[in-house]
């Protein structure tokens, strides 16, 4: 076959290639869609399940809240730095179906615009829109209807809304139906042709998730319980990922993410400290970075952690390998990821945040001193690295070698991140 030819050929190959994935073709998960951790914002660790417009009409969930929501996203700069998202949680439906075409429907008093205007005010922002569901017969706080038996309907009701992401909870589901159902709701999206990044909560329901076979199928998955406003809760989750990591991360990466639930920072009970916990080992595993918030009362710290440029950078890094703890002791963590650039060695860079547990037992609530031999975590690269504190990213701390040590200071339950870039080959 002449050159031409077969460069012709191969051209209209990838272009049917992108055009099955662009039009939803594409074989469970390759929609390729999240190549870098979702980002944005969702109600229900704030808002919870309020539908009482009548008392509570500022924290009620409605069109209202969304709406003010989708301005503060863009007025405050939070759309700016990658919150794109704005996804609304459980309580959005009535408790029945339409009685003549049997599909979803918001709630009458709370969303008096319907969905899809909602939706367009959403697009019109320049954010997308996204929308909760249950792959069993009701949904898990609300008790409103589930997709099971209406897989291909509601797919299709959410896309002619516009949805641009969908979670799926698994509650009033069997095993099998949950491992059924997940799957074919994923088909059932495909099936719509447009692209919509899929949220699964199955194996947070299961006791041996194959995170193989759901990782085929989703773009994302919770894989704990449901996040509270507190450093225990931020920690225990730390922890469930740490024991499970071996497999947690084998079958992460761009397109396919673990999901340890939103970002509780701007509520009412994390420290400032705690804050900066969350923020730096959720970027560090390359979690979602879904903020659950008022952003009319988030304080200005808070925001400016929120708005890290560095520290999204590290969340959003396009070689999209999700990190690990290397280290872990009553006392001290040391969690590690593997980020750009890389030198001409094959050596990355890497991000790296030291943790005080805070359980010293003459003095729990002190700073305390950390000390470690960089090659002891695996930074070999002979050509050494240059340091910055991400929390301070005008603190460069200079070059540091394989066998240099570096010392960090912590504060009780919190921690120091820093990246550590691969100094090029000379």
């Amino acid at each position: 076959m002449p050159s031409t030819e077969r460069l012709a050929h191969m051209l209209l190959a990838l272009i049917w290639i992108w055009f099955c994935s662009a039009v939803g073709y594409a074989d469970g998960l390759e929609n390729g869609l999240a190549r870098t951790p979702p980002m944005g914002w969702m109600p229900f660790e704030r808002f919870q399940c309020t539908v009482d417009c009548v008392h509570y009409p500022r924290d009620c969930i409605s069109e209202s809240l969304f709406k003010r929501t989708a301005d503060l996203l863009v007025s405050e700069g939070y759309a700016a730095m990658g919150f794109q998202y704005l996804i609304i949680d459980d309580c959005w439906m009535e408790r029945f179906r339409d009685t003549i075409t049997q599909k979803l429907q918001p709630d009458r008093e709370r969303f008096p615009s319907g969905m899809a205007a909602l939706s367009h005010y959403i697009h019109g922002r320049g954010l997308k829109f996204g929308i909760y569901h249950d792959v069993g017969r009701k949904t898990c706080m609300f008790g409103g209807p589930g997709a099971l038996g209406h897989f291909q309907l509601d797919a299709q009701t959410f896309a002619d809304w516009g949805a641009d992401y969908v979670k799926l909870d698994g509650c009033f589901a069997t095993e099998y139906q949950r491992d059924t159902g997940y799957p074919a709701f994923g088909n059932a999206m495909n099936r719509t042709g447009r692209q919509m990044v899929y949220s699964c909560s199955w194996p947070f329901y299961k006791e041996e998730p194959d995170y193989r076979l759901i990782a085929k199928h989703c773009n994302l998955w919770r894989f704990g319980a449901d996040i509270k406003d507190s450093y225990t809760s931020v920690f225990e989750i730390m922890e469930l990922y740490r024991r499970n990591q071996q497999y947690l991360l084998a079958h992460a990466g761009p397109g396919r993410w673990n999901d340890p639930d939103m970002l509780v920072l701007g509520n009412f009970h994390l420290s400032y400290e705690a804050s900066r916990l969350q923020l730096a080992i959720w970027s560090v595993i390359a979690a979602p970075l879904i903020m659950t918030n008022d952003l009319e009362t988030v304080r200005p710290e808070i925001k400016q952690l929120l708005q890290n440029r560095e520290i999204i950078a590290i969340n959003q890094d396009l070689l999209g390998i999700p990190g690990r703890c290397v280290r872990t002791s009553t006392h001290f963590q040391v969690w590690l990821r593997p980020v750009t650039p890389v030198n001409d060695l094959g050596k990355h860079s890497f991000a790296v945040a030291f943790v005080n547990r805070g359980n010293f037992s003459h003095c729990p609530l002190c700073p305390r001193p950390f000390k470690v031999v960089l090659e002891h975590l695996g930074l070999d690269s002979p050509t050494g690295y240059y340091v910055v504190d991400l929390f301070k990213s005008s603190r460069h701390l200079g070059m540091f070698k394989p066998n240099d040590a570096f010392s960090t200071r912590i504060n009780p339950e919190g921690v120091t991140f820093y990246k550590f870039t691969v100094a090029p080959l000379l």
